[in-house]
């Protein structure tokens, strides 16, 4: 997608890099099997995810790259007969699609209000279980979902751990309404909560990125974590014309990290409030 360029900071260095210096088809060949390591990490946490949807449940499926091998595991589960009278809640129009070609039978928060599980990726993950999500603009539809989930089970591989939340120095998004968009942003960009933030508009090629609800992501970058994210999400949903944000804070029940020593199961370390 477009807007995954968007979140990039700093393309320009790469691309004089290449300009220098081809890359070799060893190289190349390298890269491939990185990739191919990474996505074999991120099935493995899918996969430990899924044992815990039992059959008669209803669950709430998760957004990204991650999540997508979760969809996919829970469609095979279910056509082979070892998970029955399952109801999936989707947190996208991408993932809706994904579990409606798998056969998955489907719902929305209107008609299942309550939960037994969600599954679910996410962008950044500290000590306590915190994280930031919505990279892949799907935030507040994954929120809403994962609060009416009696387990939300967070599943990443082990490059998205963080000592502090904004401290992969990549995006953390907040969805705001179009209207007045810019002076949004700019509110944003001045909150002493998240001083020191340089707010971006996420765009889609020439246009503004636009989420499945039809509002804009403004994405924040820290140079540093950030110091109270408690004290920065309540800053953040006090502004006029924000939807909501990428903290998911006191959330997250069990995390599944797939490292390449293995898959490691963290539960929260404090109760959730």
């Amino acid at each position: 997608m477009a807007a995954n360029a968007a979140l990039v900071a700093k393309p320009c260095v790469q691309r004089a890099f290449f300009t220098r210096r081809p890359v070799s088809a060893r190289g190349l060949r390298v890269a491939a099997m990185a990739q191919l390591s990474q996505d074999e990490l991120k099935k493995q946490a899918a996969w430990k995810a899924v044992e815990y949807v039992k059959s008669g449940m209803v669950v709430g499926l998760g957004t990204g790259s991650t999540a997508a091998f979760a969809v996919d595991r829970i469609g095979e589960l279910l056509k082979s007969g070892e998970l029955k009278d399952i109801v999936g809640v989707p947190t996208s129009i991408r993932t809706f699609e994904q579990a409606q070609s798998l056969g998955i039978p489907l719902a929305t928060l209107d008609e299942q209000s309550k939960l037994d599980v969600a599954i679910d990726g996410a962008d950044e993950v500290d000590p306590n279980l915190d994280v930031v999500k919505g990279r892949g603009g799907a935030l507040l539809r994954e929120k809403m979902v994962e609060m009416a989930s009696d387990k939300f089970v967070c599943i990443v591989d082990d490059s998205k751990l963080v000592e502090g939340l904004g401290g992969s120095k990549l995006a953390m998004p907040v969805e705001i309404v179009q209207f007045c968009h810019k002076y949004t942003l700019q509110r944003l960009q001045n909150l002493p909560e998240v001083a020191g933030c340089e707010a971006k508009l996420r765009m889609d090629g020439d246009k503004p990125y636009v989420t499945d609800n039809s509002n804009y992501i403004v994405d924040l970058y820290f140079e540093t974590p950030i110091k109270d994210a408690q004290a920065a999400s309540s800053a953040i949903l006090a502004l006029e014309g924000v939807v909501d944000h990428g903290l998911f804070l006191d959330m997250v029940d069990v995390c599944i990290i797939a490292g390449s020593n293995g898959v490691e199961v963290k539960e929260r370390p404090n109760p959730k409030k």
